[in-house]
């Protein structure tokens, strides 16, 4: 671990991890956590070694420009700390690129950098391509493999079996450290998921408030959602086949009676816009 800044104390800390690549359909699960850095002005206190972890023929540098130079800018894995959150706790963020090599050894620095911090939950985002419409909400699985952790949040215990990513190890190597773990996953349209998805990126933004029960500022991000879904509904209107198999999906998503249409989760849909309106509100108001 590279270490840019010294942490120092944080209040009531959680850790937030995406990571690029395989787990991250329709940049998703990474453009959450590049979102909270953004609004809660989160800064960066340390990096993982990209010699260590990375295959720059994968993952090529880029060159790029400042102050009239030019230098080199590896990609890696960052970590980053944001204080005074509206969510009333400090939150450790990590956004990186899934590694080429020494996952085990990747995860345990993140995890003792976790320890260090005295993080109290780790939290996993990843999205997969997945058959379910556009048109409806995306789906958000949110799962746990501590019972506390499970009943007092209302999770699920994943019954997953298969290729794993580097969210995957993550998430294991918290549960050896002690650390309780949630993962969140969003599914995304497969016949979408090759371009960037904001819809499912507020999804999973919306989970992370049912969570920690407290408003995350969406910004744009509820415009550009429903933006994409027209861009898609005119994909799909042009198009037959397309415009049948989506019709389809529907048909199955609103047989099928998910979380999402249900009374209980429609009033918390409305209370979370309630408390995300009023943090809007507050913050354009001005001193």
């Amino acid at each position: 671990m590279i270490e840019l800044e010294d942490i120092g104390a944080l209040r009531d800390p959680v850790m937030i991890a995406a990571f690029e690549g395989w787990n991250d359909a329709g940049e998703a699960a990474s453009a959450v956590v590049e979102h909270l850095a953004r609004i809660w002005d989160a800064d960066v206190v340390a990096a993982l070694d990209p010699e260590d972890y990375y295959d720059f023929q994968v993952n090529r540098p880029r060159v790029v420009a400042e102050n009239g130079k030019r230098r080199i800018s590896w990609r890696t894995t960052r970590v980053l700390v944001a204080r005074d959150t509206s969510l009333g706790r400090d939150v450790v963020l990590v956004q990186g690129v899934e590694p080429s090599f020494r996952w085990r050894a990747f995860a345990i620095e993140l995890m003792e950098l976790a320890e260090g911090a005295e993080v109290s939950m780790v939290v996993t985002l990843g999205a997969l391509m997945a058959d379910v419409a556009h048109s409806r909400p995306i789906p958000v699985t949110a799962t746990s493999d501590n019972e506390d952790t499970r009943h007092r949040h209302g999770l699920e215990m994943s019954s997953y079996e298969g290729p794993t990513g580097i969210v995957g190890v993550v998430a294991d190597a918290a549960v050896q450290v002690g650390l309780p773990s949630v993962s969140c996953w969003a599914a995304v349209p497969h016949y979408a998921g090759h371009t960037p998805s904001p819809k499912a990126t507020a999804a999973l933004l919306g989970r992370l408030e049912e969570l920690f029960d407290g408003p995350i500022e969406h910004g744009e991000l509820d415009d550009d959602a429903r933006a994409w879904e027209r861009g898609i509904d005119e994909l799909a209107a042009s198009d037959t086949e397309v415009a049948e198999y989506v019709e389809s999906l529907e048909e199955a998503q609103d047989t099928a009676e998910l979380p999402e249409a249900s009374g209980d989760a429609i009033a918390k849909e409305f209370e979370r816009y309630l408390r995300r309106r009023g943090t809007d509100e507050k913050g354009s108001s001005g001193p």
